[in-house]
């Protein structure tokens, strides 16, 4: 899959905007995988639970509030996206700098715009 995003901090619930990503990167056609910490299936995509060491991740979209990222940070390190997405309530400017110093992009902003911009 080419230009995958990796949603962490996946929900089953459909109110949560993490489920909302999934089906809307999913409905403009881009390859998924999501992460939290229930099993289960959101627009086919299957939640995983465990840290797989997915290869060629260009995107991380976060929906972890800050202090449960620390808990990421080595596994986003490992993953070696493009960038990461840091949604509204998830900017954490230690880990962004972590990140960035690694060669990873950060962003802050809300994948949901981004998708309906076309900005993506």
């Amino acid at each position: 899959m080419k230009n995958k995003t990796l949603v962490l901090g996946a929900s089953l619930n459909a109110e949560r905007y993490s489920n909302k990503a999934i089906k809307r990167l999913v409905a403009n056609g881009v390859p998924t995988l999501a992460h939290g910490r229930t099993a289960g299936e959101v627009a086919g995509i299957s939640i995983e639970t465990e840290r797989v060491k997915y290869s060629d991740v260009d995107t991380v979209t976060l929906y972890l509030r800050p202090s449960l990222q620390a808990s990421f940070e080595t596994y986003l390190l490992e993953l070696k996206p493009r960038r990461v997405i840091f949604n509204p309530g998830t900017e954490n400017s230690s880990l962004e700098t972590k990140l960035n110093e690694h060669g990873i992009e950060t962003t802050l902003a809300c994948t949901l715009v981004l998708l309906t911009t076309k900005q993506y």
